[in-house]
């Protein structure tokens, strides 16, 4: 079965063509650039923690 890809709906803000995706499994999580369709693989624990992160807004700019 192949991966189903999602696009943030986050992305490209600005219209600088930078879109991030990401496909889950129950296992990991694979982000890739739109760009770029190698991806890279994150175990699911992490990425609840990246997640978290995100919400939090741990990585706004100031």
């Amino acid at each position: 079965m192949s991966a189903v890809w999602r696009k943030s709906s986050r992305s490209n803000n600005g219209g600088n063509g930078n879109c991030v995706e990401i496909a889950l499994n129950g296992q990991a999580a694979r982000v890739r650039d739109s760009k770029n369709r190698a991806s890279s693989e994150v175990a699911a624990p992490q990425w609840a923690s990246f997640i978290g992160a995100v919400k939090r807004g741990d990585f706004e700019k100031n």
